[in-house]
């Protein structure tokens, strides 16, 4: 896998990947896209969520809706690394058996959630989750 990171003023940077996608990150906080840290959050969210509604369909759960909110909190003193992330999990569907999100979630944070896995190295990473009857 591929990438580039391009300068493109100030502190703005366009991110293209071997896809063909570009992303704008803005390290100036934020005003015209995401930070690179904000980008790292949005990548968890998105890989653990790709992972629980999948085990979830294949479990046969009636699920209508998936959404993560995530809080991180950061070192004080640079570098202002993560120190840790949580992860609340909202599923929103039908007959939806808390054991199999308790199951989906956890396998997403323990086996295949390759940027939960990377970055548990480093930050404490903890979830859970809310299970909603749709409206």
């Amino acid at each position: 896998m591929k990438a580039q990171v391009k300068w493109v003023g100030e502190e703005m940077f366009m991110g293209i990947s071997e896809s063909g996608h570009s992303i704008v990150m803005d390290a100036n906080g934020g005003q015209l896209g995401p930070s690179p840290l904000e980008n790292v959050l949005l990548s968890l969210g998105g890989c653990s969520s790709v992972d629980v509604v999948s085990i979830l369909q294949k479990a046969r759960q009636d699920v209508h809706d998936c959404v993560v909110e995530i809080e991180a909190k950061r070192a004080d003193s640079v570098p202002r690394l993560f120190t840790d992330i949580h992860l609340h999990f909202v599923i929103t569907g039908t007959d939806v058996a808390e054991k199999h999100v308790e199951r989906a979630v956890a396998l997403s944070a323990d086996k295949y959630c390759s940027v939960a896995l990377m970055l548990n190295k480093a930050v404490n990473i903890t979830h859970d989750f809310k299970i909603k009857k749709p409206v």
